[in-house]
């Protein structure tokens, strides 16, 4: 009997198909680039890779004359060996705003700046270290600044009024109103989730049935490394999620998503965009003022819960699954602030003098 293909082992395979597509219309030295480090990544790692690397490919022979007339077959080593720090730094600055094949356009902050130099230095690196290049131009462009932006959270009366928003759709259309009665427990056990474990949303709509174990209050995740892990959770998910698997039973779903365990209103698997959008849907209406509120901001508030009710960083970085605590320092450091000063209200120099009127009791 074969082997059971899992979601995560689906998604892997689409996600190299996308990526092959990607580098049909590359030159060959990109191919080679992402076979070099197929054993050192994941499939959507490279696939960003590929990505970037047309974003570059396509601004070259746009936008630089010498490479006007090069095709993917005619763009050979010696021509990426033509590319200047000056090529480079034009490129940041083509990536304010670029149009797509489609005409659609699209624009980059210094993050997306960022990880994109980051692609660019990691391929020439390859190339120079190949002795493809004679020399790295890439080293000689400034990394853009990051600037840290602040954590969007929910706070403690805007996650009850989240949640009543599921159970009650106050504040929704008529039209939503209909789709909320059939949704209302899936949509609550999802929120429940997020709010309860941290789990991303790729790790949420990978669940299978039998990833959740209701005798040890934990379900099994695919992590955003390929690795698994085990999320515990508190008793009030646990219930919820009782609740929830006994009318998951009942539930019939297309063929190949029978293991699923949030279906689609067409029965299929539960896809990412329909979580997140569900999501900003009940947000709209718990924390207006809060306009980008997504499951990785419901993350963000189990993150900061936690933070705030251990104050260990390190627990908080193997909960989320960060791979690098300084990741989880970086998001979470302001609030140590709140926990030095909390802490200092909790040492007492010299008690209070009992009152005469407490002394004569």
């Amino acid at each position: 009997m074969p082997a059971k293909v899992t979601f995560a082992q689906k998604n892997s395979v689409q996600i190299e198909e996308r990526t092959r597509d990607v580098l049909r219309v590359l030159p060959r030295a990109c191919r080679d680039f992402l076979l070099s480090i197929e054993s050192t990544t994941q499939p959507l790692t490279r696939y960003a890779y590929a990505i970037d690397l047309r974003v570059f490919y396509r601004y070259l022979i746009s936008e630089i004359p010498y490479f006007a007339n090069k095709t993917p077959e005619t763009f050979l080593d010696v021509d990426w060996d033509e590319i200047t720090s000056s090529d480079i730094t034009s490129y940041l600055n083509y990536l304010n705003l670029y149009y797509k094949e489609n005409d659609d356009f699209e624009t980059n902050n210094n993050l997306g700046k960022m990880r994109k130099l980051a692609a660019i230095r990691s391929f020439f690196k390859f190339l120079f270290k190949n002795k493809r290049i004679t020399k790295d131009e890439s080293v000689l462009v400034d990394m853009p600044k990051r600037h840290e932006k602040p954590i969007i959270r929910l706070e403690i009366d805007e996650v009850a009024r989240l949640l009543d928003a599921v159970e009650t759709s106050e504040g929704l259309s008529e039209r939503q109103k209909k789709y909320a009665e059939r949704t209302r427990l899936r949509d609550m056990t999802i929120l429940f989730l997020f709010l309860g474990t941290g789990m991303r949303v790729s790790e949420l709509v990978g669940l299978d049935i039998d990833h959740v174990d209701l005798s040890i209050n934990g379900l099994l995740v695919t992590r955003k490394g390929g690795n698994q892990a085990i999320l515990y959770f508190p008793d009030e998910v646990a219930d919820l999620l009782r609740t929830y698997l006994a009318e998951r039973e009942k539930m019939a779903a297309l063929p190949g998503h029978e293991s699923a365990l949030f279906l689609s209103l067409q029965k299929k698997r539960i896809g990412v965009d329909a979580v997140e959008n569900m999501v900003k849907k009940y947000a709209r209406i718990a924390a207006p003022l809060k306009t980008k509120i997504s499951p990785h901001k419901l993350r963000a508030t189990f993150g900061t819960n936690l933070y705030r009710e251990t104050g260990d960083i390190y627990l908080v970085a193997d909960v989320l699954g960060h791979s690098d605590v300084n990741t989880t320092r970086r998001h979470y450091a302001a609030m140590s602030d709140d926990l030095r000063r909390r802490a200092a209200k909790s040492v007492v120099l010299r008690e209070e003098k009992i009152s005469a009127e407490e002394d004569e009791e």
